[in-house]
């Protein structure tokens, strides 16, 4: 029994990825779009623009605060974020699913694996510069645009 080059233990990782996506992972980012929304999920972690968890989601969907939610794919069991989708959608906010919580809880700057994440425009408490404000504000746009372009090709 020889070792798997790291080719293969890496092609293995991401097979173990996959299978343990849930089968609601609809619309799921691909590569490039899960890399942006990552980036942009750690820029608001940065400044205070972020809820993190389930509770803190629906809380915030629930009081009619907008933004780009983003759900980890591989959650299980699958019925703590399966009402999601639907309050996401009765509020008119985009929502996308990434690989995995991992990921999420890293760009959200949290130890914790985390299930879904909701990017905000402006910050819950406080202010940030203008400038970085715009820059946010870019991202967010260029981020929920690809969303809703994805989930159109779905739906």
């Amino acid at each position: 029994m020889g070792s798997d080059s790291e080719i293969e233990k890496s092609a293995q990782k991401d097979k173990k990825k996959i299978q343990a996506l849930a089968p609601i992972a609809k619309p799921l980012a691909g590569k490039k779009l899960s890399k942006r929304t990552l980036k942009l999920v750690r820029r608001a972690a940065e400044h205070k623009c972020l809820k993190r968890g389930v509770k803190e989601v629906v809380k915030s969907i629930r009081r009619g605060n907008k933004g780009l939610c983003v759900i980890a794919g591989n959650i299980s069991p699958i019925d703590v974020i399966t009402h999601l989708p639907i309050l996401c959608e009765e509020a008119e906010i985009p929502y996308i699913y990434v690989h995995s919580k991992e990921d999420l809880a890293n760009a959200g700057a949290t130890k914790r694996p985390t299930c879904c994440v909701l990017v905000l425009t402006k910050p819950a408490k406080g202010e940030i510069s203008q400038e970085e404000q715009e820059k946010l504000k870019g991202d967010y746009d260029q981020v929920a645009s690809e969303v809703a372009e994805l989930a159109n090709s779905l739906f």
